[in-house]
Formats: structure tokens, sequence, C-alpha cells
């Protein structure tokens, strides 16, 4: 499991080359939207592996077709919930390696004229605090909609919470730092600033364009 970031101490920032090898394709200007929707769920699909690591598990017996044995299966139940609508693209990969979890859905948008996130959708199952709940968005850039969600998602009872992003920027880990600090943030890459503009740079473009060819 890699390490906490030095800087933030709630961050994890993973190095594996096969992250690494697919985050230089998912960043490249001219893969397609094709191509992105299958590189994004490949690299949820490896993050997650590593996020649940410390999930709890209670022994089971089971029977081979040998003999009996002492196995272990999950002890709670998992819920996935992505930030409309580039986190639904996070889904399926994640969902590829932990098909027993459940999905809630977050839609967030911000007011024109108050610049705050507001809510749009809110579809969460009743009983949050039944286990580990993981926020998923390819971008954590000023870190406001992942705030708000975070914000949503304990007044709904999630109790064990964290965050999972493809392409996170100093200053939106900074806000989830303040605002937030017990919710660990997994990303593939913690990239060097914000733009004016609020993009992060280098980043990969909006996720959500190019995983649905609008852009």
């Amino acid at each position: 499991m890699p390490s906490p970031h030095p800087e933030f101490k709630n961050l994890v920032v993973f190095d594996h080359p096969l992250i690494r090898h697919k985050m230089s394709y998912i960043r490249e200007e001219t893969t397609g939207h094709r191509s992105f929707r299958a590189l994004l769920a490949q690299i949820a699909g490896l993050m997650v592996f590593e996020v649940t690591r410390t999930f709890p598990v209670s022994p089971v017996e089971v029977k081979t077709p040998l003999e009996k044995t002492r196995a272990f299966r999950l002890s709670a139940m998992i819920t996935v919930v992505p930030i409309l609508r580039a986190g639904l693209g996070m889904i399926e990969g994640i969902l590829t390696v932990m098909p027993e979890a459940r999905v809630g859905h977050l839609g967030i948008a911000r007011d024109h004229d108050t610049l705050e996130p507001v809510a749009y959708l809110n579809k969460l199952p009743r009983d949050l605090d039944a286990g580990p709940v993981l926020l998923v968005d390819p971008m954590l850039a000023t870190g406001g909609s992942a705030s708000a969600a975070i914000t949503m998602l304990r007044d709904a009872g999630a109790q064990d919470l964290r965050m999972i992003c493809l392409v996170a920027a100093p200053e939106g880990v900074k806000r989830l730092v303040k605002d937030h600090p017990s919710v660990m943030i997994y990303t593939a890459a913690l990239d060097r600033a914000l733009t004016d503009k609020g993009y992060i740079i280098p980043g990969l473009g909006d996720a959500g364009d190019r995983m649905y060819g609008t852009a």
C-alpha cells in the first residue's frame, strides 16, 4: 500500500506502473471518447484494489470439492457514490472488481449567482453507516463539489468515508484537509495547480466532455 503524501497526510498518490502507464494515455489530447471511457474504468479498477485493502472481513467455513476450509468474506456493506456526471465513468471499473457494492448518486452543480455547489440529485441508500463509502470523481480541482458531497454523505450517516479521484490539484486537497480532515483521498496524480478559471494543469481536460464526446 502506498504511503501518505509527505505534505498531505490524508492523501495517497498511487505510483503503480500500470496506473502511470494508463494515465499517460488518458491525459493525451488525441485520445478519443471511447478509449477515454475505457481507460477511466481501468484506472478506477486498479485504484480500488488498494483503496479497499483495509475493508473489514469475517471468517467463514466453505466446502471445497475436497474438504471444508476456513475462508474470509467482506463483513460490511460497501457503497460507491459517484459525483455526476464524470464520476459515472469510474463505476464500471470499480464494480468489475467489487460487484457486491451498492451505488448511490450525487448530482452537484455550481450556482451561477453564488458560485456555491448545489445538489440537483441526491439518491443514496438509507443505511450509509452499514459500511465503507467510496466517493468517486475523476477530478479534484477546487474541492468545492467534493467537500459538499462529503458533507451530504456525512449528513446521510456515512462514517467510514474515502474519496477516489484520478487527478487532484493542491488547492482541492487543501480544501478537503480543512473541511474534512478525517477523509482519506486516493489519487493517481497530484498535479501542479489550478488555472484562474479553476482547471487543473496539466490535468486531462474536462473529464465529462471527454468521456461522452461532448467536448
